[in-house]
């Protein structure tokens, strides 16, 4: 059934990583979002999917890192658009909000692939660091927004299917950097056996659920 409540944007630009990874770039047409925020993105069969919002709240485009999937009814048909063309969109929705609400606490990001969208987001709306990243891909190719993200913040990659000057291997390798007190939250964002995994170490590790911030990602 047709949802109609929803905006049409146009779309700018749709940036290629590698041969499926990829930004898509729309007009903002001043829609008001918070990082953390996800949009469902229709295509033209009524097929819907949402995807965080990667730019900042104060930027005049919307970002999405997108993968595309084989067999998936939204993500190629996203990749296949092209400047001049139009999307629709929902409003924002969302329940996840990195370092928001936490007063003066650490915290610290750990996100796979396209997980990273919201911690870019956050990155470029001007608030305080966390005190870490840990960002995982398969290729190197796949870390959208590496460069910006260790010039913001510690932040560690792990890329898991190829040799590369960063960590080989999982980014759960890499859970021990992390800084473990009672004061820290951590935000965790990506694939869900990742964000159940770190969930699962940081619990073991003695740390509340409470400090244990999540967001599966599902790719379609």
């Amino acid at each position: 059934m047709l949802n109609l409540d929803y905006t049409e944007h146009a779309v700018l630009d749709v940036r290629m990583a590698n041969d499926d990874l990829f930004e898509l770039v729309l007009k903002r047409d001043g829609l008001e979002f918070s990082p953390g925020d996800c949009v469902a993105i229709y295509t033209d069969q009524e097929k819907s999917r949402p995807y965080s919002i990667a730019s900042g709240p104060d930027e005049e485009e919307l970002r999405f890192v997108v993968r595309s999937m084989d067999g998936g009814e939204v993500s190629p048909w996203l990749m296949r658009q092209r400047p001049g063309g139009s999307v629709r969109i929902t409003p924002p929705f969302g329940w996840f909000r990195p370092g928001q609400d936490i007063g003066t606490a650490d915290f610290a990001f750990i996100a796979t692939g396209t997980g990273i969208a919201p911690f870019l987001s956050y990155m470029k709306s001007g608030a305080r660091a966390p005190t870490q990243c840990l960002y995982g891909v398969r290729h190197e190719t796949d870390s959208v927004g590496f460069g910006d993200l260790k010039a913001f913040c510690p932040t560690r990659l792990a890329v898991s299917r190829e040799q590369s000057g960063h960590h080989f291997g999982r980014v759960t390798d890499l859970l021990d950097t992390l800084p473990l007190n009672e004061q820290v939250h951590y935000y965790c964002c990506g694939l869900e056996s990742m964000v159940n995994d770190v969930s699962a170490w940081l619990q073991a590790k003695g740390i509340d659920l409470s400090r244990i911030h999540r967001e599966v990602f599902f790719h379609g």
